[in-house]
């Protein structure tokens, strides 16, 4: 223990700034492997220090499974360890009291308080060393006491993040009372929003080159000047169809009505007049030939089996919500030219050949995609081969003019947001937000943009009740579609898709409590999140202008939305109003439409399911009386007499 004692005492001076060492002090002998392993054990446990609990540094933080654990997380992050100075004139000859290393009441390891207490004393007794206190006179038993109560704190954390890393999936269901949703639509929650097989960590391939001040910056509010576009390139879009894309920025955006007056080809003005209004097709030189090739062929591959919900129309509004989200919040300006081009394209290819079948249905029935795809994300990987061997044709090459780099790292954004789609892992992602958003750090962009895209594929219950109600019918009649498959092959019925047991209202109350608006509020919390630092604090009444070139100049910013191909190609849509209403509140709460409209939408379910109800008792009456009537008829032939029974019944009889 003498021994022990000696060469910690040593391993302190050994760390000591230079003036402050005794004369005589010969450094850390390389004598046997006790004193590496103090040395060692020592040195680990200084480094650990820094990164497992926020102190007063913004890269510092709780780890994620004390988030989980405590409901007061949120508050303690906020607890900042002491790091008062101590002089070496007031160490001299103190105790454990006197500096504060004592671990009388000391809280169990395995507690929160635990990890506030390791953490100071951990920076108090590196301090002490640097402010060139005596480190004879340390009472050493006390800092042997302490660096034993660190090391289990960190065992603590680790063996509780191991455990957290290597259980399975948790229900997120479970709280839901049996009594809130049938079991029907209760299953179909389970089976279809979760993921008990195991998850791949896929490794991340981006690499970040930007620094966080350059990832948190805002695009320049000017016009392009550069516009040399012949009339040639410029699709011809007619008046009625002009007259649908004005409303395009709104989140009550009709794409029914757009698809009718389209002539079913949604779907291509939608994406010509998005990639136009940020100036995509000019930065990236599209021609106009291959981004009409491309969009017929994209147009082509969702009508390819006439699915009632998994088409072009459900495409064409998960691209103008992208949009929304885009434009009218001023997400935008977060983002580079590149990445608003990744998260528009990937809107538009996100369901891209979809077979109108879930994943569950191809895993079940063995299909050639799910052999192909491993019964992983079977259908978004679809999408994405699909759509990408699509652009490998130079008739259909819109990324024929990106380099090496720029290509690079558009496919990896795309895949990542495309494969966040993928519905079974619907609760992992919302539970991952959450943890990030109570973190310090900032947000990825690709994490961001995947949970947009995810509340895009999912928004049409947040929108208005006519939109709502179109894709519902469609949707349900897609699932009845693939019930009647399953009955075809002899497959159990998937969650919802038995024509004769689904409860189409409760099945969309549950579907909006329990998946859909807890997404949409976690987006909207997110986008406060990364908003709130494109601005100071008294934004209040100032230009978008002068708001966003406050940042780093150093690479080309990313014009707001201000031209579009349904105006002609010489006229610019002025959107001053819309930017100073959104882009310039940022840092306030941003627009959330979808709130009301979740409320009105569940009163109408509510009203649907009473009628519904109401024709089902109604039937039952007629269904009834109607065996009663068969049975009286029966029960008449019986008491008819010898010879007579094989004679109709007269009118009065079947009354």
């Amino acid at each position: 223990m003498e021994e022990a004692l000696r060469r910690l005492k040593q391993f302190f001076l050994a760390n000591a700034p230079e003036p402050i060492r005794p004369s005589d002090f010969t450094a850390f002998p390389p004598a046997n492997a006790d004193g590496a392993l103090l040395k060692n054990a020592a040195a680990d446990l200084a480094a650990k220090s820094s990164t497992t609990v926020s102190s007063n540094s913004p890269s510092e933080q709780l780890p994620p499974t004390l988030l989980k654990r405590h409901s007061t997380s949120s508050g303690l992050r906020q607890r900042k360890p002491s790091t008062q100075k101590i002089s070496s004139e007031a160490v001299n000859g103190l105790g454990a009291e006197a500096i504060g290393l004592s671990l009388k009441d000391a809280p169990l390891p395995s507690s929160t308080e635990a990890i506030h207490l390791a953490i100071a004393r951990l920076r108090q007794m590196v301090q002490l060393i640097g402010d060139g206190s005596s480190l004879l006179d340390l009472p050493l038993e006390d800092v042997k006491a302490n660096l034993e109560f660190s090391a289990k704190v960190l065992e603590n954390v680790y063996e509780e993040e191991h455990r957290r890393v290597n259980e399975e999936d948790e229900d997120e269901l479970s709280d839901v009372q049996p009594s809130q949703v049938p079991n029907e639509v209760r299953e179909w929650l389970a089976s279809t929003f979760t993921r008990k097989l195991s998850v791949v960590k896929r490794p991340n391939e981006k690499p970040k080159f930007r620094s966080v001040a350059n990832a948190i910056r805002a695009g320049i509010f000017v016009e392009r000047i550069y516009r040399r576009m012949s009339s040639s390139q410029v699709l011809h879009i007619p008046p009625k169809i002009v007259m649908q894309l004005r409303s395009i920025d709104e989140w009550t955006f009709d794409v029914f009505a757009l698809n009718e007056a389209s002539n079913g080809q949604a779907l291509r003005y939608v994406a010509n007049e998005v990639l136009t209004r940020y100036d995509l097709l000019t930065k990236y030189k599209i021609s106009n030939y291959a981004l009409e090739n491309y969009m017929v062929a994209v147009e082509a591959g969702y009508s390819k089996y006439n699915n009632p919900y998994h088409n072009l129309i459900h495409a064409a509004d998960v691209t103008q919500t992208m949009h929304w989200f885009l434009y009218q919040t001023g997400l935008a300006h977060w983002l580079s030219d590149l990445e608003i081009f990744a998260s528009l394209i990937g809107a538009i290819i996100h369901d891209y050949e979809h077979t109108g079948t879930t994943n569950n249905f191809h895993v079940q029935s063995r299909s050639n995609l799910a052999m192909l795809y491993n019964d992983r994300s079977v259908l978004e990987n679809f999408h994405l081969s699909a759509s990408f061997a699509l652009m490998q044709k130079e008739e259909h090459n819109i990324l024929a003019n990106l380099s090496k780099e720029e290509y690079k790292e558009f496919r990896s954004l795309v895949i990542d947001m495309v494969l966040a789609t993928d519905m079974s892992i619907h609760f992992q992602q919302i539970k991952n937000m959450r943890t990030l958003l109570g973190m310090p750090e900032n947000i990825d962009k690709s994490k961001a943009l995947q949970l947009v895209l995810h509340s895009c594929d999912i928004s049409h219950p947040a929108k208005p009740w006519d939109l709502h109600y179109k894709f519902t019918l469609g949707v349900l009649e897609e699932f009845f579609q693939q019930g009647d498959r399953e009955q075809e092959l002899g497959l159990p019925f998937s969650p919802l898709c038995d024509r004769q047991t689904t409860v189409i209202a409760q099945s969309q109350i549950g579907f909006i409590d329990f998946i859909v608006e807890p997404s949409m509020a976690i987006t909207g919390d997110m986008l406060e999140k990364i908003l709130k630092p494109l601005q100071g604090e008294d934004s209040e009444d100032a230009e978008p202008l002068e708001l966003l070139n406050v940042v780093n100049e150093a690479r080309p910013r990313t014009a707001p939305p201000v031209r579009s191909a349904s105006e002609g190609v010489n006229a610019f849509v002025h959107k001053n109003n819309v930017w100073r209403h959104t882009a310039a509140k940022a840092s306030h709460d941003i627009k959330k439409p979808w709130v009301q409209h979740f409320q009105e939408n569940k009163v109408k379910w509510r009203e649907e399911q009473v009628q519904s109800d109401a024709e089902r008792r109604l039937k039952g009456r007629k269904d009834s009386d109607k065996e009663d009537s068969i049975d009286a008829n029966i029960i008449h032939e019986e008491e008819v007499p010898d010879g007579s029974a094989s004679r109709p019944l007269s009118p009065k009889h079947t009354k």
